[in-house]
């Protein structure tokens, strides 16, 4: 697609098939909220600035997606080493067109304040520990994901729904999650920051796994359930149900870079496993270029290693803002989340938006909020 706001990179004729078929169609944006307590390590992630301030990150995310800047937040959105939440993304498109909004709760220390769908999950323990969560809850999780993907679907026969996710620490659970379905991921997980942190990441998951191999679970991509309960974080299973059970009859976009792509390896295992249908021809990955071409990073990398997950990013571009918030993106911060990579996606394959539409609308959001200081 030359000269398009969007880029395929991996899968190209599936990717193309997959643009085409839902090419003019509105989708139905959900975002899935979990916590785990890795987030609170000094330094694995910068959506936050302190490891207080992460707590609550997914809360405030959540509220202005679904409220904007129309209310006072009770949890307003978290001050960053640089730039800005990338919420302002996905909500500028979501008020514009108008999308339908689902928001869950899968597993946060606190509830939002917002009729968020509650899941029944609990937050995750670190992933150091080797025991994040109790099987059950993720077996739970599991079967509440399957559900809510058939629910959804069936609004969305003709179309197509995002899933996003905000869980702070997230790349790093995705990290232990590829490495424990056999997936050389080390060094390709991007993170919040200009320069992964990949030595931190590693560490952690290295921990993680060979507490889970003394706990007595062998790493076995036949585990999958059990890998979760062990390092992963409430959301990974929620949404891999959701995309096994939707991609059955509608298109499915993981919102998200080296998260939903583990999310996907994840929904692989899980159907291999437990010798389920779906239909991965329906799912792609879509996010941003920051994402997509993080040179600290290998997102691109990690995805034909997967192998068979079309992997689709939004080309916008922030060095003509006014906001030096949006402007800090071109420099590697924040770099993705809360869905915006998709939510942008959307924007084109839905109503031809180019740049200059984004933009003007992200700008607007920025606004309200922040006074442009240029």
């Amino acid at each position: 697609m030359p000269n398009s706001p969007i880029h395929l990179y991996t899968q190209t004729p599936q990717a193309e098939a997959w643009a085409s078929k839902y090419r003019g169609s509105l989708p139905t944006f959900t975002c899935v909220l979990g916590f785990t307590e890795t987030a609170l390590i000094p330094g694995i992630s910068a959506a936050g600035l302190t490891p207080e301030d992460r707590k609550y990150t997914a809360c405030a995310d959540a509220e202005f997606l679904y409220y904007g800047t129309t209310t006072k937040p009770k949890y307003p959105l978290p001050p960053l080493t640089d730039g800005a939440s990338p919420v302002l993304i996905s909500r500028a498109v979501v008020e514009e067109l108008k999308l339908p909004l689902y928001i869950f709760n899968a597993g946060l220390p606190q509830q939002p304040n917002l009729p968020a769908i509650d899941l029944g999950g609990t937050p995750a323990l670190c992933l150091s520990t080797g025991k994040a969560m109790k099987l059950a809850v993720v077996r739970h999780l599991f079967e509440q994901g399957l559900i809510w993907g058939e629910k959804l679907a069936t609004n969305s026969h003709h179309s197509y729904l995002i899933l996003s996710e905000c869980v702070v620490g997230g790349t790093t659970t995705a990290l232990a999650v590829l490495t424990g379905l056999g997936i050389n991921a080390t060094g390709k997980v991007n993170s919040s920051h200009p320069v992964c942190n990949h030595s931190q990441k590693w560490e952690i998951v290295n921990q993680g796994l060979r507490e889970m191999e003394i706990g007595g679970i062998a790493l076995s991509p036949s585990l999958p359930l059990e890998l979760v309960a062990a390092v992963g974080d409430p959301m990974q299973i929620v949404v891999a149900g959701i995309a096994i059970a939707a991609s059955r009859s509608c298109g499915v976009m993981l919102a998200g870079g080296t998260q939903m792509l583990a999310v996907y390896a994840l929904a692989r295992a899980l159907v291999q496993t437990y010798n389920l249908e779906w239909q991965p021809a329906q799912i792609v990955v879509g996010t941003t270029r920051w994402v997509a071409e993080d040179t600290t990073g290998g997102t691109v990398e990690l995805a034909q290693l997967i192998g068979d997950i079309p992997l689709i990013a939004t080309q916008l571009n922030f060095n003509s803002s006014r906001y030096p918030q949006l402007r800090a993106y071109e420099q590697g911060f924040v770099k993705e989340g809360v869905g915006a990579g998709a939510a942008c996606i959307a924007a084109y394959l839905s109503h031809n938006w180019q740049q200059e539409q984004l933009l003007n609308a992200i700008e607007a959001q920025m606004q309200i909020i922040i006074p442009p200081t240029c």
